[in-house]
């Protein structure tokens, strides 16, 4: 755990300990912190993971988000999205080896919790995994599951800040900060290579992290 999320998570658990009680602006205060480091933690959960799929599910399990806690994907209708010569490079692949593309969003009940960009090498993937792809909505990391998938994550961006900026140093300002009402539809990205056991290169993948990730702050 980095310094700055041992700080978040201690400065949350201060101000949520029992017999704290908060009212007016600092009660907003406190509710933006508890997104802060929920956020956190999911994003903590997710760079450590070898399977975003994974996460997901146990996510949804823990905060109850659906009654069967299952990550099924949805896939897309659309147009491809050709692969670029960087990201042949990242998979280690030359200019005329096949890539599939696969468009899905990840939901657990009735809540899209991710969406995310897929571009896989069917080459190193058995056949059997390649028509479960084609034809299904299994997610991908369950499909490759059996090749003993690991990530690599190369870029982690939050797109949602709870907090100003420097909100550690005007606390009372961020105090007076008007209440979480509206919860961006988005709040991480990340990109990363998909591996097997021998640290091959299976797939890049562009993933979305959305905002029913939180819905269980609202029944608190």
């Amino acid at each position: 755990m980095s310094p700055a999320r041992r700080a978040l998570l201690g400065a949350a658990a201060l101000l949520l300990a029992p017999g704290a009680t908060h009212a007016g602006p600092d009660a907003n205060y406190v509710r933006r912190l508890e997104y802060a480091a929920v956020i956190e933690t999911l994003n903590g959960e997710l760079l450590v993971s070898g399977s975003a799929t994974r996460t997901l599910e146990n996510w949804c399990r823990v905060h109850r988000l659906a009654d069967a806690p299952k990550i099924v994907a949805e896939r897309m209708a659309g147009g491809d999205k050709p692969i670029s010569p960087d990201q042949r490079e990242r998979l280690g692949i030359g200019p005329d080896e096949p890539v599939r593309y696969r468009h899905v969003r990840l939901r657990c009940g009735e809540r899209i919790l991710s969406e995310a960009d897929n571009w896989y090498v069917p080459s190193r993937l058995t056949a059997e995994m390649n028509t479960r792809l084609d034809g299904s909505d299994t997610p991908f990391g369950a499909v490759v599951a059996p090749l003993g998938i690991g990530r690599r994550t190369f870029s982690a961006e939050r797109l949602w800040y709870p907090l100003p900026e420097g909100w550690e140093m005007h606390r009372a300002t961020a105090a007076t900060d008007a209440a979480v009402n509206a919860i961006p539809a988005e709040l991480i990205r990340h990109r990363a290579i998909v591996h097997d056991r021998a640290l091959r290169p299976i797939a890049e993948v562009a993933e979305t992290y959305r905002a029913p990730l939180l819905d269980f702050m609202s029944r608190r």
